[in-house]
Parts: C-alpha cells; structure tokens; sequence
C-alpha cells in the first residue's frame, strides 16, 4: 500500500510539509502507513486566521445554531465512518476498540448538540445563575454572564484515541464559539486527518473554525494569548514542559491538562468470592487491560483486594486473561489488538520490568512477541504486589499497555489509602453492595479522584463501566492527572467562555441578557398574551389581572374537595398558635389554582401545553379576606423546533397591599 502524504489544514487549505517528514508506521507488521510533518506552517499566522476568522464566525453564531452545526458534523462522520474503520486497524484497535473511538466520539458530539439546544439560550450570552440584589429599590442590579473567548483552542492530543479524542474537545469548544487548531499525536495522525477531511467536506464549518498541524507545533506557543486556550492530553513530562513554557505565565493562557493517571479499582471489604461483585471486579479488571491494548488513560493500573480474597482473585483474572490473547486486530475473533508501535511496546516492557522489582508477575510474559515479530502485539501481564506499603513503583510507574497489578488490603481505611497512593487519578471504581462502604469511599477520598464509578449487581446491566468517560460527565482529575476538566456537560463548554460581572440598572441587564429581569420597564399588553403566538411575544410583555377575594368558604372547599386538610387551614386555634401564620391561612396550591384563573385565557389558541412550573416560593401568607392579583411577564423564549417554542413566564402573585404572597416561572410551549 503506497503511503498515505498527511496534509496540514492551515488559513482554510491543505498544506504539505516541505521539509524532513516522519513515518507513521503500522502496529500490525511495521509497514509505512503515512508520512507527515508541518515544516514551513506559520503558526502565527494560523492563530492569527482562527481569530479573525473563526472566531469571528462561530461568534455571531448562537448556542443553538453551533448545536446545529454540531449535529450536521455528526451525521457528516456517520455517513463516512466507514473509512475510519478502515484506517483504524493500522492503529492495532480491533473493530470493538474502533467502536469505542470513531463511534464515541461521534456519540459525545450528539449529546452536546442535544444539550447545547435543551440547556442554552438560542442567544450569544449565557446568563449564570439569577440576578443579585445591590440595592434596596432595586434599580442597581448584578448579573454574571458568559462570553466565548476571543482567541483559538490548541487541542494536543494523544495516540490512543484518534478520533474520539479530538472530538470530546471540539464539540465544547465549539458549542462555547472558539475556533480550534488541532494537533494529534503522530503515530496514528492519519486516522484524524481523515475524520478532519470528513468534517471540512460536509461543508457547514466556517472559515478558521477548525485548523490541523500534522507535525510539530514549532513556534506556536509563542503566539498565544491571554484569549486563546490549550487543552493538553497525554504524559505528565510532556505536559509539565508546555505548561513551563514562559508564554503561558506571561499571558495567563488557559491550560487544560488530562494526564495519564494510576487508576484504581476496588473491591469492597463486603465481597466474597460467591457475590456478584467479586465476579464483576474480575470481569471489569481483564476488560481494562486488554481494550485498546491496555492503551486508555482511564485504565485500572491497580487492582485492590481485601487480603483473605487475593490468591482466588488471581486464579479468576488469570484465567479470564488467558481468553484474551492478541491476534490481528482485522479478524473479527480478536479480543486484544496491538499496541500502537513497537516503540510502545518497548516502553510498555522497560515499566513492566521497573514494576517487577517490587512486584511478581503472575499471569504473561512480557519478553515473548506473539502474533508478528514486526508488530506491536503483547500478551496481558498481570503482577501482584503483596506489600503495597513497601512499594513506590507501583504507586507511580505506569505500563500504557495491557498491564495491571493487583494487591490486597487489610480493611476500608486501608483500602481507601492506597486508592489515594496514586496521587489523584482520572477514575476509581469500587465494586461493593454496602452503602456505608460507598459513602466512605466519597468522604475519604473523593477529593484524590475525578470520577468515581459505584458498580454493583444492581447497576451492572447498564454500567458503562470503569473506563468510559461520558459527554454528560466530568473528565479529568486532580494531581497527577493534571487538574483538568474535559466534556462534564456544559461545564466543559465554560472553559472556553469568560465569566463577567455585570452590575447597572435591570433594564441595562434585561437588553443584555435578553430575558426579563425583575424591575426592566414592561410593556402593557393590548391584547391576551395567550392569543399571541411565539414570535410575537416580546420580552417584557405584561399581563396584570384583576383581583380576587379570598374568602374563608374557598379556604375550606379547597380542603375537602383536594383532601389537604392540614391543620393551617382548617383550625383556627392551631393555626394562632403557629407562629409563622397566626390564624388560618389558604393553602398555597389555592393560590396557584386561582392565580391560574386569574391569567388563564380558555379558548383554544396559541398556547399549546403548560409543562411545569420553576423556582416556585410561597412568600407571605394569604388569609381569609385577603385578596390575590397576578402579574404575567414574558420573561424568556426559546424556538425549540421551527413550529414551536418554549415561553418562560415571570409570575408573581401580590395581596391587595402590593407584597409578594408567591412567585414562580411558568413553562409553557406556544405554536411559532
């Protein structure tokens, strides 16, 4: 096969290198796959472009639009994965590993395009958290809101995942509205400078949106700015040499760091060798070593097991390990596929014998090369380590390959301990069906771990399992891990965004946020706000009703009819004695009831469903002769489909004195 010439997309073209030009090899028999390198790119001027360009584009865009384009890359990748399989097996993945990469990347793009349409505004601002009061009459407010960044992403990743680890970076990044210049990692470069063609082709990405350097980075970093963000992933000595580079200080540029970690698993001082936890600790345990080759940051390097249980632990993993040889990564039987390049493998052998010096392998051999002597391939290696106290390579030396090493505790607290030996990881999971266990795992060393996956008999049919970071979920970890957060939901889109606060009159703030803030002048409605559809409702739109009595009788209709007979409401003598009511007071759900009444318009129109109420308070208490009115505002709105939209209303209910007696959001979705 000739040789695939890895291009650099740069200032919106493909650019070969003119210079020396490395080799990506392949991990089934050492054959050249592709040849790349990025002599004669300006990286100046590739940020330079991403600025201008880029992050010019996404940011006239808004969250639900970038949501959109999103999704048009997703489809875009799942009509044409097809390829990426293909080139994947160079990589040593089998189909399954391939699945896990082409598929979950893909996969972690269509949550955030459903996310970023469900959970942000179909604006550029994101408004964070509710405003704050700076002044007694209310006319000085405070809001926070969000703002994307004015620079570019520079996305460093890793071999081990091609695919899936360039696009649990893009889809926050650009959802939040920042460019990227991608930088994969050379031995399996060719597989994401094919999922880049694919993305570019389907045509909805704007100019500088998305650049890639196949090479090295050269004078990149000294471009950067206060603006612009790196997102680093792989070995903690190459990410403590860019974070020490002088531009990073200097402009205090964001640098996101996911490291390789010494994860632990745990098997709960409540198993036994019957339970179904100690079978899903093995189960878990050979599955981490041998998917992607053992190649994943998030694999169990450690393996803790209540001392009375370790030898049958080890006849049990030993012998699921021995199902799980290396074969071609094409034949569809294979299980365990190669490690990424003999290079690899040779590291991978070089830690496996500093580990041995204080623990013994129990299960492989290291020096045999099985399969294709030109390959990359490595047997599973199990060591255990029976004085874990005693040890330090275990703690801190990790094999990146199908590598594990088991050893036993004496009881929870030590356990825990030598979870937390490893200096902060990316993942623990703890495989126990006593709660108390679980609640102290949290306590006593959450803070070491940035996820911690409980998986018992009851949680196992729909685990995704120690190793998967999903979209929804934080990936990243303290300490050795690096300190970063990746994906976690919309808490990976705020990386790249800059918080603000902003403080004046709630007008000002309303215009800015583009949703109604409690004191921002309203607009009288002249007709019904309910015989107005979704596009002709604009913010600040107020209803003001008329007013009803409360009466003692309604108090007590409401009671029987519903059922509530709660002492508040039904007799005087206790309700006197309430120091918070001093009498009988109407239930609250009364006045929401009447304050329905009060707003509701009955015919037929616009207003499709009313789906929930948010925020809902109970201010002051309302008696019998009292009388309620309510103010209905438009507060905010969002077109979830082209027909429809949800309409946020500001409700708040007021007594004849004009004080709050209950205030609440109410959600309702209106034909567009």
């Amino acid at each position: 096969m000739t040789p695939l010439q890895l291009e650099n997309f740069a200032e919106g073209r493909w650019v070969r290198s003119g210079g020396a030009r490395a080799e990506a090899r392949s991990a089934i028999d050492g054959a050249v796959v592709a040849t790349l390198g990025a002599e004669g790119v300006d990286f100046g001027a590739m940020l330079a472009f991403a600025r201008s360009k880029g992050g010019a584009a996404l940011r006239a865009m808004t969250f639900h639009q970038r949501a959109r384009m999103l999704k048009a890359l997703a489809d875009a990748l799942t009509t044409r994965k097809e390829e990426l399989y293909a080139l994947s097996f160079d990589t040593g993945a089998t189909r399954a590993d391939s699945w896990i990469d082409v598929d979950g990347g893909i996969g972690t793009f269509a949550v955030y395009q459903s996310k970023g349409r469900r959970e942000l505004p179909n604006a550029r601002v994101l408004v964070d958290g509710e405003v704050e009061a700076l002044s007694r009459n209310g006319t000085f407010q405070g809001l926070h809101v969000y703002t994307p960044l004015q620079g570019a992403a520079v996305h460093i990743n890793a071999f081990n995942f091609p695919v899936w680890g360039m696009l649990e970076k893009l889809a926050p990044t650009f959802l939040a509205g920042v460019p990227a210049i991608v930088k994969p990692a050379s031995a399996t470069a060719y597989l994401t400078e094919r999922a880049v063609r694919i993305m570019l082709d389907a045509g909805v990405l704007p100019d500088g949106a998305l650049q890639l350097i196949v090479g090295g980075v050269g004078d990149l970093f000294d471009h950067l700015t206060c603006q612009d963000v790196v997102s680093f992933t792989g070995s903690a000595t190459t990410a403590e040499r860019l974070q020490r580079h002088p531009v990073i200080a200097l402009e205090s540029v964001r640098f996101v760091a996911e490291r390789d970690s010494l994860n632990a698993s745990v098997l709960g001082p409540d198993a036994t060798s019957a339970s179904a936890e100690f079978d899903l600790f093995i189960k878990e345990v050979a599955r981490e070593m041998t998917v992607k080759a053992g190649q994943k940051c998030t694999a169990i390097r450690r393996a803790l097991v209540p001392e009375p249980l370790l030898e049958e632990a080890q006849a049990a993993l030993s012998a699921r390990l021995e199902a799980l040889q290396p074969g071609d990564p094409r034949a569809e039987s294979t299980k365990l596929g190669a490690l990424v390049s003999r290079a690899q493998r040779d590291d991978v052998r070089d830690k496996i014998g500093e580990l041995a010096r204080e623990a013994k392998i129990v299960f492989g051999d290291p020096a045999r090369s099985p399969v294709d002597e030109r390959g990359a391939f490595l047997s599973p290696v199990l060591l255990r380590c029976d004085a874990p106290w005693r040890a330090a390579a275990v703690h801190d030396v990790e094999a990146f390959g199908p590598v594990a090493t088991m050893m036993p505790y004496k009881d929870a607290s030590d356990a825990l301990a030598l979870a937390n030996r490893g200096k902060g990881s990316l993942v623990m999971s703890v495989f126990t069906y006593d709660d108390a266990f679980a609640s102290e795992v949290v306590s006593s060393s959450g803070a070491f771990h940035g996820r911690i996956a409980f998986i018992d008999r009851d949680s196992a049919k729909e685990s995704t399992g120690h190793g998967s970071p999903l979209p929804h979920m934080i990936h990243g970890g303290p300490g050795r891990a690096g300190g970063g957060e990746e994906m976690g939901g919309m808490r990976g889109v705020k990386h790249y965004m800059q918080r603000t606060a902003l403080q004046g009159h709630p007008r000002v703030l309303s215009a800015i946020a583009g949703k109604y803030v409690t004191g921002a002048p309203t607009r009288a409605a002249s007709e019904h706000p309910f015989r107005r559809k979704f596009h002709d409702l604009p913010i600040g739109y107020q209803l003001k009703t008329k007013a009803r009595t409360i009466t003692l009788e309604d108090i007590e209709h409401f009671a029987h009819f519903t059922g509530d007979t709660f002492y508040a409401h039904m007799d005087e003598e206790a309700a006197k004695a309430n120091p918070l009511f001093g009498g009988r007071v109407a239930h609250g759900y009364l006045i929401l009831a009447f304050a329905a009444g009060l707003f509701v318009d009955p015919d037929p129109g616009p207003v499709l469903a009313n789906y929930g109420l948010d925020s809902l308070r109970f201010v002051k208490p309302v008696k019998p002769g009292d009388s309620i009115q309510v103010a209905l505002t438009v507060k905010d709105k969002t077109l979830r489909k082209p027909d429809q939209g949800e309409m946020r209303w500001d409700v708040v209910v007021t007594n004849q004195n004009g004080e709050t007696v209950a205030a609440y959001d109410l959600l309702t979705m209106n034909a567009a």
